[in-house]
């Protein structure tokens, strides 16, 4: 009997031993349903901040493909918008939790997430901006040509390399020279601000500067007069001075130039307010022809 009862312990005190190991208990059981829901919660928090997250860098795309380039606004650079948090580790408190590798994840990814719809929503403001000033913008844009050209016959030297007059050598040309006679009236080609006026005896010769804003600013040489004072307001087509054939220069012409965001650019991209699309192909024709500039 003893025997028996000895064995009945030692079974009992094994199967107590080893019966978690293989069966879970209900406190267990409790356990591993919570954690199963914890895991299934963050997988559909994480398709979310994915979904988010895609919807936002959507909304980038049309910011930088369409809404940017129509308001002529430079491009938010991808260091700022990829850009992490920084600073002290926000995240210390977080480790102290139980399953503090998940909610540290989680809030690491609506960290970025918050960033990047801040700094979308900054540049929907800029954009916002922009288009309550798209009347100033659009007539301020230097848009049309700085003389008279109708029958397109001025045009003697465009942008890009072309043969320097006085040197011989292939040099580049950033602006377009326009042919005329002397006292021929030369136009302001968008609204601005006269920022510089010039009187010299060589390079551009007598010239002025207008500063459109929006990143454009305009340059006028060889003048054999100036018609407008530094810090002058212009409105397009006004005549700022008249073609001469001061400074550096083998006659008498207009040397133009366009420059945006500090780049020379070329000008023949810009008549596109007074020229219909069959004169424009023809400029564009004209001035694809090997010349000589006139400086």
């Amino acid at each position: 009997m003893a025997k028996y009862i000895i064995a009945v312990f030692v079974i009992g005190f094994i199967s107590y031993l080893v019966f978690p190991i293989f069966i879970d208990t209900l406190e267990v059981r409790k356990l591993k349903r919570e954690n199963q829901e914890l895991l299934t919660n963050y997988e559909l928090i994480t398709r979310r901040i994915e979904q988010l997250n895609s919807v936002i860098n959507n909304l980038q795309r049309r910011d930088e493909g369409i809404y940017r380039i129509i308001f002529e606004a430079e491009p938010i650079p991808a260091t700022i918008r990829e850009a992490g948090i920084g600073g002290v580790n926000r995240y210390a408190e977080l480790e102290k939790l139980s399953n503090s590798k998940l909610i540290i994840e989680t809030t690491k990814k609506v960290d970025a997430l918050t960033k990047k719809a801040y700094i979308q929503s900054r540049s929907f403001d800029e954009i916002t901006d922009l288009a309550k000033r798209k009347d100033k913008m659009l007539r301020s844009i230097p848009a049309i040509m700085p003389i008279r050209d109708k029958e397109l016959t001025r045009v003697a030297s465009s942008f890009g390399m072309r043969i320097h007059p006085f040197y011989k050598v292939l040099k580049m040309h950033n602006g377009m020279d326009f042919t005329a006679p002397t006292g021929t009236e030369i136009f302001a080609t968008g609204d601005g601000v006269v920022v510089n006026v010039v009187y010299a005896q060589r390079g551009y010769g007598n010239h002025v500067i207008i500063d459109h804003g929006f990143g454009y600013s305009t340059l006028y040489a060889h003048m054999s007069k100036i018609a407008v004072r530094k810090g002058q307001r212009v409105r397009r087509g006004m005549v700022i001075g008249y073609v001469g054939n001061t400074g550096t220069s083998v006659a008498p012409h207009l040397h133009y130039e366009v420059h945006r965001n500090g780049q020379p650019v070329n000008p023949i991209h810009y008549y596109f307010n007074d020229l219909t699309p069959e004169q424009y192909e023809k400029l564009v024709d004209i001035a694809s022809q090997p010349t000589q500039s006139f400086d």
